[in-house]
């Protein structure tokens, strides 16, 4: 029976910690529909962040990936889209501070929550690497200054899988 167990929670992490993105259309900060079980980034990694316009660690965290992100796209190749879950009636400071800050990633919408509640996100920021292969292979919650470098870490342990 205490075989059974570990076994069952080892199975639960593994399908936990390498799942797919969910089925859930969102668009971008221009209005064009993204399915996101669809996403591809040619075989390559990509990092979701989901943020708001009134996180402050957020903003740090994108802002200083921003600082680096060609650097990282040049090494790795990989993609990092950043998913607002600013509600509705706040959906429209999403686009003057993505320029404001002159973030040059993708920027989707979830007002509804819709993929935040899919991923099960509790806290802010959260982020995850899908690896080339459309799987989930890595999450973390909240950002401290650095952290960046840890994420890039594992953006490149994505890269073998």
């Amino acid at each position: 029976m205490k075989k059974f167990i570990i076994i069952a929670v080892l199975v639960a992490v593994v399908q936990t910690v390498f799942a797919q993105l969910p089925q859930v259309t969102l668009k971008d900060i221009n209005g064009k529909a993204v399915r996101l079980d669809t996403l591809s980034n040619g075989g390559k990694p990509i990092i979701i962040d989901f943020f708001a316009t009134w996180c402050k660690p957020c903003n740090r965290e994108l802002s200083a990936i921003s600082e680096v992100y060609d650097e990282w796209q040049q090494e790795t190749g990989v993609r990092l889209i950043a998913v607002s879950i600013d509600q509705a009636h706040h959906i429209n400071k999403v686009k003057p501070l993505v320029d404001q800050l002159g973030w040059p990633y993708e920027v989707l919408l979830d007002p509804n929550s819709e993929l935040k509640r899919a991923l099960g996100v509790q806290l802010i920021p959260y982020t995850l690497i899908v690896d080339g292969n459309g799987k989930i292979v890595y999450k973390h919650s909240g950002y401290v200054d650095g952290e960046e470098d840890e994420l890039f870490e594992e953006v490149k342990k994505a890269l073998d899988n």
